[in-house]
């Protein structure tokens, strides 16, 4: 078996590259703006205490209260989160008198998550 760490990420100086139509690949590439876009959903993301509360909001539509239970933190802390998580449309919220409850924005996020941790639990 090769030892991973010993290849490259070069092509080989007598490469010429691949007979693919790189014109008709960069048409198909998404616009820059839109990688922009997806690079800083995935960064909400990539934060612990993001990913738990995403977690548990797939169980269940919770309160701020309910979610500084279930991770031992402060509701400032846990509101901090939860506004960078409405502002990228991951969760949404839902008013009922005094009390705001907080769900996944919709299916999509749910498929994400759960892809994820299915790609990250296989051997």
């Amino acid at each position: 078996m090769e030892d991973r760490l010993s290849v490259t990420n070069e092509c080989e100086s007598s490469c010429d590259g691949t007979e693919t139509d790189l014109q008709d690949v960069r048409r198909r590439m998404m616009p820059m703006d839109s990688a922009a876009h997806m690079a800083d959903w995935f960064k909400a993301f990539s934060d612990p205490t993001r990913l738990r509360i995403i977690d548990a909001l797939l169980q269940k539509e919770l309160c701020v209260h309910d979610l500084t239970v279930l991770l031992d933190m402060g509701q400032s802390a846990v509101s901090h989160q939860l506004r960078s998580l409405r502002n990228m449309r991951i969760v949404k919220r839902r008013k009922e008198g005094k009390t705001v409850y907080y769900s996944l924005d919709d299916r999509h996020i749910e498929e994400i998550f759960l892809q994820t941790l299915q790609h990250i639990s296989h051997d």
